[in-house]
């Protein structure tokens, strides 16, 4: 039957031996292609920049905001009513405590000093002729010459007198200190502000704004607060230190350094309407570097912590599963690595677990990288210019 249909049909036969025929030669053909093509060229490194696992000394820190004030101020008063008759000092100059800062005429005052004076001579002259008279009543009692009442009358009349004498003498005492307050000194020393009163004016003790204001700048206060929640950690902290806590002050802007002091007051009551508690440190200032009004970033320094791990803040990512950072490997690949950090300040992050000192952390290019990425190290700043570079050159 095959050869009867071979022989009705020999075209269709052929036909389809030419078309299997082709099909193997084209699958050769495609076998070949695909085995001589070359091996894709694997991607190029990551450029990154990274920082080594730095093993250093701490210090631990809270920061606040803080006001500078004088470390005291006084307004300086007239303690008498009198007429303003010359000022000894210069507005905005130091002055030391006890310097003469102005004087109120003192001639009434002068006269009542003199008058208490005068009447206690007066009062010693009769004391002295009363004691006089006592001692003959007292040699004429004996001699049945005089009565008992003179005497005790003469006793009497003694110790008036006597009374008297201490009366002028508390009186003289009273106008001395009148006339000692004619002469305003400087309570404290300190830098005396713009003065409130001329020469020539009546002043009283009674006005409300006294005549200058010292306030003392050195040294110099800062009040700061902080949050309530930082209050276990600034006792324990207080505990532990046998000297007073550091406190530094810097600018609000910049990071200079404008004075070093202590911590002098840590407030006894937390304020329940802010949820801060306030703290004062006391600083040295013969620089004058720190002004009343001036507003600071205040640092509490807590301690220091020894040896600590540190790497740039910028180093630490985070994700889903928690803290990370990358690794450049010595085979010049990227590793991630978990990590605790205990605090980041300053620009730091300190590493409590997940690094050992000298290894190199990425700092920049990290968007790019995913673990076993082969990296290329870059100098710092490098990638920022190019992307500013590139961003520029797309406007």
């Amino acid at each position: 039957m095959t050869s009867a249909l071979s022989q009705r049909h020999p075209t269709l036969l052929t036909a389809a031996a030419l078309v299997v025929v082709l099909a193997g030669t084209a699958l050769a053909l495609r076998h070949t292609a695909f085995s001589s093509k070359p091996p894709a060229a694997p991607p190029p490194p990551v450029q990154v920049t990274t920082a080594p696992v730095q093993q250093q000394d701490v210090p631990i820190y809270l920061a606040g905001i803080g006001n500078v004030t004088a470390m005291a101020s006084v307004t300086v008063k007239a303690r008498i009513d009198g007429q303003l008759e010359r000022v000894g000092f210069t507005e905005g100059q130091d002055v030391k405590a006890g310097q003469m800062l102005a004087r109120i005429d003192p001639r009434t005052l002068q006269a009542q000093l003199q008058q208490a004076q005068a009447q206690k001579l007066k009062d010693q002259a009769q004391l002295a002729n009363a004691r006089t008279d006592l001692q003959r009543y007292t040699t004429l009692i004996t001699q049945d010459a005089a009565t008992q009442q003179q005497l005790d009358t003469q006793k009497a009349l003694v110790a008036q007198l006597d009374a008297a004498v201490k009366t002028d003498e508390a009186q003289i005492n009273y106008a001395q200190v009148q006339l000692d307050f004619t002469t305003i000194a400087a309570p404290i020393s300190g830098r005396v502000g713009a003065r409130l009163v001329d020469p020539g004016n009546i002043v009283h003790a009674a006005d409300a704004n006294g005549l200058v204001v010292i306030n003392q700048i050195d040294p110099i206060a800062v009040v700061f607060t902080l949050p309530e929640g930082a209050f276990q950690e600034i006792n324990r902290a207080l505990r532990a230190s046998p000297q007073p806590l550091a406190v530094e002050a810097y600018p609000r802007e910049g990071r200079e350094l404008l004075g070093q002091g202590k911590l002098i007051l840590l407030n006894n009551q937390i304020d329940p309407t802010t949820g801060t508690v306030q703290l004062k440190g006391s600083f040295p200032n013969p620089s004058h570097t720190l002004w009343p009004g001036q507003f600071v970033n205040a640092r509490l320094v807590l301690g220091t912590r020894s040896q600590a791990l540190t790497v740039p803040a910028a180093a630490v990512q985070r994700s889903q599963g928690g803290l990370y950072v990358y690794v450049a490997n010595a085979d010049g690949t990227a590793q991630s690595l978990p990590v605790q950090v205990a605090r980041i300040q300053d620009g730091l992050a300190i590493i409590d677990k997940g690094l050992s000192a000298g290894q190199h952390v990425v700092v920049d290019g990290q968007y790019k990288l995913k673990p076993g990425v082969c990296v290329v190290e870059v100098a710092a700043g490098t990638l920022k210019t190019a992307g500013a570079a590139a961003s520029g050159a797309g406007n």
